[in-house]
């Protein structure tokens, strides 16, 4: 009766290595040799796509420490034939039954394959000059036929993880905004149901000590996005009564003369236009979606202010006077450009705003911004905590 042995492309009769080898290479041209601890690394990020453990690599560590060669070539000797005992070994002392369970499983994902002989052995017979000549054991040539395919899942598995570690970030920085803001509230004892945002605040912290999906950090960021919302419009409320008509009192118009030095004093002054950079003022009737409300950030922002040319009572204006403070900042129209279109008008100003106020300590603000611009391309930035740390630095001072 003909023995039968699995292999990644279905059940085949066994042959023998050198006979395998001969056969592949009649039917398909050369394939360019891989290193086996690149491949071996690869299936470690992609293991939970092909169904292996831990285990499962560990066993196949074990196989690969038996290949003299570093690297997996075509045409070359890819069968090892450890013994039970020395496999076990290698294992770190894995149970024979065990070993066999998850050579099992190797085998049934199509990484390695078996030659068996015809007694059933592991074993290789030489030449006269001390050569392989055949290799009965465990197939390794799977690895390196499959290289790229497993190159590519680990790929798709490193981006993966790294986008859900980004979406899990914007999670936890949209957390820390609404708690620092709902204990702002509270302890300036501003009217509003805090107790209410306190109670829908609680669930969702508790939600990360758990491993979440896409879909549900997604959710989760919606709700938090709809609490933030909640709390914007909880500490905008003094506004209605300390502005009155003065939030409506016209528009605020603003000097964008490149040649003028009390704001640009910058070597890429006049440039603005040429580069391209957002005008804010383009229409004043749009109100950006911020996520801090205008009077909080003034408060925690008040050196701004005196490079106004009027009141700072709505978006537009702050947005105008942050363009025009850049450039006395020493930040380029470019930087501000793309702080602007990455984070939006209103977020890229109260930056802006909140590097002012701590000017001093800031050696080089281009850089600073270009950084954070960086961090909220990857979703990782928030203005939240630069304003509520400033506003507290403000208040001890106040103290």
């Amino acid at each position: 009766m003909q023995h039968i042995s699995l292999t990644p492309f279905g059940r085949q009769p066994a042959t023998s290595g050198l006979l395998a080898a001969r056969f592949q290479a009649d039917k398909a041209p050369a394939l360019p040799q891989v290193d086996k601890w690149a491949v071996f690394n690869a299936l470690r990020e992609a293991r939970t796509r092909l169904g292996l453990t831990d285990r499962d690599l560990s066993v196949l560590y074990a196989l690969l420490t038996f290949l003299p060669a570093k690297a997996l070539e075509d045409g070359a000797q890819l069968v090892v034939f450890p013994s039970n005992a020395a496999l076990s070994d290698r294992a770190h002392g894995m149970a024979e039954s065990t070993l066999r369970r998850h050579l099992a499983a190797l085998v049934a994902a199509g990484l390695i394959c078996r030659q068996d002989s015809p007694n059933g052995k592991r074993y290789a017979a030489r030449d006269s000059a001390g050569g392989l000549a055949v290799a009965f054991g465990f197939d390794l040539r799977p690895l390196l036929t499959r290289a790229d395919d497993i190159f590519r899942i680990a790929a798709e598995v490193t981006e993966a993880a790294a986008a859900l570690r980004r979406q899990r970030e914007a999670l936890v920085l949209r957390l820390r905004d609404a708690a620092k803001l709902l204990a702002y509230g509270q302890d300036a004892a501003l009217p509003g149901d805090w107790a209410g945002i306190e109670a829908r605040l609680l669930p969702l912290r508790a939600a990360l000590r758990r491993k979440m999906d896409p879909a549900q950090i997604g959710g989760l960021l919606d709700q938090a996005g709809d609490i933030l919302r909640a709390i914007s419009a909880m500490l905008a409320f003094p506004t209605e009564e300390s502005n009155g008509t003065d939030a409506h009192s016209g528009r605020h118009h603003t000097d964008s003369n490149p040649d003028s030095h009390a704001f640009e004093p910058c070597p890429e002054k006049g440039r603005a236009a040429e580069a391209g950079s957002p005008d804010p003022e383009a229409n004043p009737q749009d109100e950006p979606e911020t996520p801090l409300p205008l009077y909080l950030v003034l408060k925690a922002c008040p050196e701004i202010e005196a490079y106004a040319k009027g009141n700072l009572t709505r978006w537009p204006e702050f947005i105008a006077t942050a363009s025009e403070v850049r450039g006395m900042m020493g930040i380029s129209a470019s930087a501000w450009q793309d702080a602007c279109q990455t984070m939006g008008h209103g977020t890229a100003a109260i930056v802006v705003a909140a590097m002012l106020q701590r000017f001093a300590s800031i050696q080089s603000p281009g850089g600073y911004l270009r950084a954070l611009t960086a961090k909220a391309a990857e979703g990782v930035f928030s203005p939240g905590p630069m304003v509520m740390s400033l506003l507290n630095t403000n208040q001890r001072r106040a103290a």
